[in-house]
């Protein structure tokens, strides 16, 4: 395929019905997400058609006259329409017949930037179920438009009714689906035996990344753990949970997950699928819910998050307001006056920029700052005969002091009760009178 051919072939045009209902700021927007997500498909965007309606057409959306004139433009100029809401195979199948292109409504836009970007096996198969339940009334609705000649198929004798293309094609989506949710369970035991593990190490907590799509949670990520995750200025550019240690390590030690970002009418299937994906976020013991602090819809934004915690059952997860991009808001006064905004409507938010060492490393001790409320204040007497357990008792606990003497060392340190106790249980019984019970931080 030539160059050429390959270009025109992505191109696109853009269609949206505004109802009465839906400001124009808000309308604005969706767009402008459209045409980012059509950026990350490789769509060239070549024209937008939009139309005020009291409801969308039932046939094609939108009004005959509009389908008209999007036809008479599409022709030569483009070989896609993307619709910028859920429509009804009907209507899909309707609009594409009378234009001449091909019709992706915002969902199948969705799923197939899904389908492209999924790399774990877990995210392939979670992808594909969305997009195979996506795809089973549109089936239905081919069939339909292909008459009685395409229905029919292993008729015998002219006696029996035979089995239709489309109760073919239903039944074999539904085995494929019990297939893929057998895989997808053993692939969650699988995850979780990993995760196990991954707790075993004493002192660990959890933090999640989460928040709207390109708000720049994957910076964050490289920034805090000092990994080498992607990071690309589009829509949905990571969708596998990465998982990394916060650096430089502290007490306690925490890690730091990445998660798929959180769209406006994400299909429901999707976010049903990626249920165990986003598991990171719903058992992590802190969220930082990250937004884009340039970005004038970022209310919405906040809206579209919680509401998708909330079907993810992560609702109730502590979490901490980070607004990010800072530095993208301007120069360094309307950063200033930005934050300063920002710090008075969210009084416990935290604005930074991922680009900032300073900025990050504030984010970086009140995450810290989180988890050491929950330390307490003790005394460990370390004999020399069980000097090997100062790598676990420093990995676990702030030291505060460490006084040595002839028979051992004596240490001040700060943790989690069940470290402390799981310390004092490899020492054992020492007879020396220096070890004291816990006691609360005073």
């Amino acid at each position: 395929m030539s160059t050429a051919t390959r270009s025109a072939s992505q191109r696109a045009i853009l269609v949206a019905v505004q109802l009465p209902a839906v400001p124009d700021d808000e309308f604005s927007s969706s767009l402008t997400e459209l045409r980012e997500l059509a950026r990350t498909l490789g769509f060239e965007v070549v024209a937008t058609f939009t139309q005020k309606r009291t409801s969308f057409d039932a046939t094609t959306y939108i009004g005959t006259g509009k389908v008209e004139e999007l036809r008479e433009f599409a022709v030569d100029k483009a070989e896609f329409v993307l619709v910028d809401h859920d429509i009804s195979p009907s209507q899909a199948g309707n609009l594409e017949k009378a234009v001449g292109c091909q019709v992706m409504d915002r969902a199948m836009v969705i799923l197939e930037i899904f389908h492209r970007h999924a790399r774990s096996r877990a995210a392939q198969a979670q992808v594909e179920i969305a997009r195979l339940r996506y795809l089973a009334p549109r089936l239905r609705e081919a069939a339909k438009l292909a008459g009685p000649q395409g229905r029919q198929r292993s008729g015998v004798g002219g006696r029996g009714a035979g089995e239709s293309a489309a109760q073919t094609d239903r039944s074999r989506i539904r085995d494929r689906i019990a297939e893929l949710k057998q895989e997808i369970v053993a692939l969650d035991h699988e995850r979780q035996t990993q995760r196990a593990r991954r707790l075993d190490s004493q002192g660990v907590c959890r933090v999640a990344l989460v928040g709207y799509t390109n708000a720049g949670k994957s910076t964050l990520m490289r920034a805090l753990t000092g990994s080498q995750v992607l990071v690309e200025n589009k829509l949905f550019a990571t969708l596998d949970t990465t998982v990394r240690v916060m650096v430089p390590e502290g007490v306690p030690r925490v890690l730091v997950s990445d998660t798929v970002g959180f769209i406006k009418n994400l299909p429901h299937d999707l976010v049903a699928s990626f249920k165990s994906t986003l598991e990171e976020a719903a058992e992590a013991s802190l969220l930082l819910h990250v937004v884009d602090a340039g970005d004038p819809g970022f209310e919405r934004q906040l809206d579209v998050t919680v509401q998708v915690l909330e079907e993810i059952d992560a609702g109730a997860v502590p979490r901490l307001l980070v607004f990010n991009k800072i530095d993208q808001v301007g120069d360094a006064k309307a950063q200033a006056a930005r934050g300063k905004a920002l710090r008075a409507r969210f009084p416990k938010c935290i604005v930074v920029s991922a680009l900032v060492a300073d900025d990050v490393a504030r984010l970086r001790q009140s995450i810290l700052a989180f988890f050491r409320k929950g330390l307490v204040k003790a005394e460990l007497f370390l004999p020399w005969s069980a000097q090997k357990l100062r790598g676990p008792l420093f990995a676990s606990c702030e030291v505060i002091e460490e006084r040595p003497d002839a028979e051992g060392t004596c240490f001040t340190v700060r943790g989690s009760r069940v470290d402390i106790d799981a310390l004092r249980e490899q020492i054992g019984p020492v007879k020396k009178p220096r070890a004291r019970s816990l006691s609360a931080p005073r």
